[in-house]
């Protein structure tokens, strides 16, 4: 997550402005030390025999101190508004309705909802971009303020309730970029994490277009039992799986129709794979306590059905 290593045009302003400053920072550390030193070892008691020669009222050197602070805040201030107004770019301007290249984030104690409204699909904790092109993000809150984070690829974003904050995001080559809260939102903020993942064109449009097709009915036996589980125990309240033109669920947790498919479960905590992901499901509030997700005390065959059902929404 270091900001000192960009992979994108927003975060490499962000670092040419971090080194900008250190050096600088580190010129007036060496020029004022080194003046120190010299002071220290010239004027030693045991070298002198008296007082050394006051200087009161030395009006050039008063203008050279004053100027030098002056001219670094001033070539400080240029470096600023020139990675400020590279930063804002593209989020200036608001996209066009059912832009591809715009996302909705929505902060949620403790995970991150991410919409694509021009597809028409939601997943969670894990943005998809494509490699080069700009993307437009709109960010929100449903309950606390957040923060919204890729470090690799843009600098931070308030995330407040009742309000619509913008940026951008653009990954100059193929990887997986995390982010992070970085507000403290309650218990569990340093596990509201998420991933970006900037895919090839080619790649990405196929992953759009795999999220948009429904989830398909299982036929495996264990897996069908999942589905029955689904609904008795509960997930179904808070939880949407889509079936066809129809969703089954509610919407106060995560979309759940692809969920085999991540990479991570309870916005970054744990790996997505089916030891982590029965885990989870037994016993989430060992894992991540206070989160929304509650232990649902599923007897052993109960579990394995449910895990089967998540597992094969791919």
């Amino acid at each position: 997550m270091s900001p000192l290593l960009p992979a994108g045009p927003a975060a490499a302003r962000i670092a040419d402005l971090t080194y900008v400053i250190f050096g600088l920072a580190a010129v007036v550390f060496i020029v004022v030390e080194s003046l120190l030193l010299f002071a220290v070892l010239r004027f030693r008691r045991a070298q002198v025999s008296s007082e050394p020669k006051q200087i009161y009222g030395n009006a050039p050197l008063e203008a050279v101190w004053t100027a030098v602070p002056a001219l670094i805040l001033a070539v400080l201030l240029a470096f600023t508004l020139r990675t400020m107004s590279a930063v804002a770019g593209p989020a200036r301007a608001a996209p066009a309705q059912g832009a591809a290249d715009a996302i909705q984030v929505i902060g949620h104690q403790w995970w991150w909802e991410v919409r694509y409204p021009g597809a028409q699909i939601s997943t969670a904790n894990e943005i998809h971009i494509a490699v080069g092109q700009p993307v437009h993000v709109d960010v929100s809150s449903t309950d606390v303020i957040h923060s919204f984070w890729v470090p690799q690829l843009q600098g931070k974003i308030d995330v407040i309730p009742g309000r619509i904050n913008a940026t951008w995001l653009q990954a100059d080559r193929p990887g997986v970029y995390r982010g992070q809260c970085a507000e403290f939102c309650g218990d569990q903020h340093a596990r509201m994490a998420l991933l970006v993942v900037a895919d090839p064109a080619d790649q990405f449009s196929a992953w759009l277009e795999d999220q948009q097709q429904p989830a398909a009915p299982p036929t495996d036996p264990q897996a069908q039992q999942g589905v029955q589980v689904f609904a008795r125990v509960g997930c179904i309240t808070c939880h949407t799986i889509r079936w066809g033109s129809t969703g089954a669920g509610g919407t106060r947790g995560p979309d759940l129709t692809h969920v085999g498919n991540r990479r991570t479960l309870a916005a970054g905590t744990l790996p997505n794979t089916p030891g982590t992901m029965a885990g989870w499901i037994a016993n989430p509030q060992a894992l991540k306590p206070g989160s929304d997700m509650p232990n649902l005390n599923l007897n052993g065959d109960d579990l394995q059905a449910l895990l089967a059902l998540l597992e094969g929404l791919r």
